[in-house]
């Protein structure tokens, strides 16, 4: 199933997007759906990161603080 969406871009930006279409040979929704299914990747990734990085720090029963601490020694080094 397929949703038709109004969106709104700035002159510019769209203008980034049609020359995008034309260079690849794609269409304008193309394009967009492209770079939205990336977005959504990218966020569902760094999601997981995060999670990941919680729950090793929960079983290891390390604070925020305690991680802001240590990438700023590690930093240092």
């Amino acid at each position: 199933m397929t949703a038709t969406v109004s969106i709104a871009f700035d002159d510019s930006l769209l203008a980034d997007i049609d020359r995008l279409a034309k260079e690849e040979h794609r269409s304008r929704s193309e394009v967009i759906r492209e770079a939205v299914r990336l977005y959504v990747e990218q966020r569902n990734r760094w999601d997981k990161i995060f999670a990941l990085g919680e729950t090793m720090a929960r079983a290891k029963g390390l604070s925020e603080r305690d991680v802001t601490t240590e990438i700023r020694a590690h930093r240092k080094r």
